[in-house]
């Protein structure tokens, strides 16, 4: 009896009837759409989620740089690959995060709306107080603690005395750090449906001010409408993108120190496992965290533990001796720690600011 033959939806090729699969793009020859091809296969797909994963697991968190080792000498079926082991890894970790960031956001928030709301009159040509320095403070208390030249004031009354100049102190260095402008008359112009422009002129912003600085002031004004709310959200909201981009830049400052230990795309694989590795511990604390909370010292065993990691997984992939290999892993991370990491957070806070 001859085989009737089938024509594959996907790419309209014929092949013969008794084919499970296309053999011209692999697609299923009978392959109705139900809820498991809809989204077993893309999870699949997108996150591998399979034998590969556990095979690869293991020797990710107790085997530093093997499977980066692994993967440029050509062995790149076998395990997992490394930018979908970091997608994964990355979003299991911020799924995560964003519990924690939810519950800070609502304190930051609350903080924030006590804060603006705590002082409404906020002009600099109000301030007519001396502040008291530091210096000022302690020539003004010492002779509360020279008994030659005051014996009738009892011991808690120089304590009672030293608190009362201290805490004036602190009221008159609040002053300084008040914004110019006047918040009550701020709210009232809101309270009434006042213009946007009347609203910018009276935190400040002049008629003829610029791009940036218009934009400045629009979202310092939204800032104090929303009394600071949502702040801590849009800068947890661009980490994700920042370390897209911070992920490469430690690549590039490997291959400046391991400059003959192949091209860059070797660099990159190391530096995708390893920062699989990061958001594997991240997320492994976090899920402790929700179960109990983690004392401090299991905390800092994380870090000691991700320091040694990366110092072992430098002198297994770049095969050098651990003392250079300790020299220039220690000059990377303190270079990335001090120079880019800085630079990234200055910049998404600014971001966070202005596109919040």
């Amino acid at each position: 009896m001859e085989n009737k033959n089938s024509i594959c939806k996907n790419c309209e090729q014929e092949f013969l009837g008794e084919y499970q699969f296309c053999p011209y793009c692999g697609q299923k020859s009978k392959d109705k759409l139900s809820m498991s091809v809809l989204f077993y296969n893309t999870i699949s797909n997108y996150f591998s989620f399979d034998a590969r994963f556990f095979k690869s697991f293991i020797p990710l968190m107790f085997r530093p740089g093997f499977l980066a080792k692994q993967f440029v000498e050509g062995k790149r079926l076998r395990y997992l690959h490394p930018a979908q082991f970091y997608l994964f890894a990355s979003v299991v970790f911020f799924f995560l995060f964003s519990f924690q960031v939810r519950e800070y956001n609502q304190k930051v928030d609350t903080v924030l709306k006590k804060g603006l709301e705590g002082g409404a009159v906020m002009k600099f040509d109000t301030i007519t107080k001396k502040t008291l320095d530091s210096i000022s403070i302690k020539n003004l208390t010492q002779p509360l603690n020279d008994k030659q030249f005051i014996t009738d004031i009892k011991a808690n009354e120089f304590v009672e005395l030293d608190s009362i100049i201290n805490e004036t102190s602190k009221e008159n260095m609040l002053q300084t750090l008040h914004i110019g402008f006047d918040k009550k008359k701020l709210d009232s112009l809101v309270a009434s449906g006042a213009s946007e422009a009347d609203q910018l002129k009276a935190i400040g912003m002049n008629d003829d001010a610029g791009f940036l600085q218009r934009r400045f002031f629009t979202q310092m004004l939204k800032f104090l409408k929303n009394s600071g709310g949502g702040i801590l959200q849009a800068f947890s909201d661009s980490i994700p993108l920042a370390l897209f981009v911070l992920l490469p830049i430690f690549a590039f400052i490997l291959k400046l120190f391991f400059w003959r230990k192949g091209s860059f795309s070797h660099h990159l694989v190391f530096s995708f496992y390893y920062f699989s590795f990061l958001f594997t511990v991240f997320s492994i604390n976090s899920l402790l965290n929700f179960i109990w909370k983690v004392p401090n010292w299991i905390e800092w065993v994380f870090v000691l533990y991700i320091c040694i990691y990366l110092l072992i997984a430098v002198k297994q992939f770049y095969r050098q001796g651990y003392f250079l290999s300790f020299m220039k892993t220690g000059t990377v991370v303190f270079i990335y720690c001090l120079f880019v990491v800085p630079i990234a957070i200055i910049i998404m806070s600014v971001s966070s600011f202005l596109f919040y």
